[in-house]
């Protein structure tokens, strides 16, 4: 994914740890379906996301650790 470091870059930082959490405030699109994402999620060891509300979920792999675009419905 040739644009991961801008989209991060663009994204606000909302939690970090096995799992890092950044918060799309500027209406970025997501690299996979091309509509807005909620959330940019990475996953830097194996874990398992504790989701509070139901959400479709594109996925894709940045240097060996899974991304994930959220999309609240």
């Amino acid at each position: 994914m040739d644009e991961f470091d801008e989209i991060v870059s663009s994204c606000t930082p909302r939690e970090t740890g096995a799992v890092d959490i950044y918060q799309n405030t500027v209406g970025l699109a997501c690299p996979s379906c091309d509509e807005p994402f909620d959330d940019l999620i990475v996953s830097k060891e194996f874990t398992r996301l504790n989701l509070s509300r139901q959400m479709d979920i594109c996925a894709t792999v940045h240097e060996g650790s899974p991304v994930l675009f959220t999309h609240r419905k």
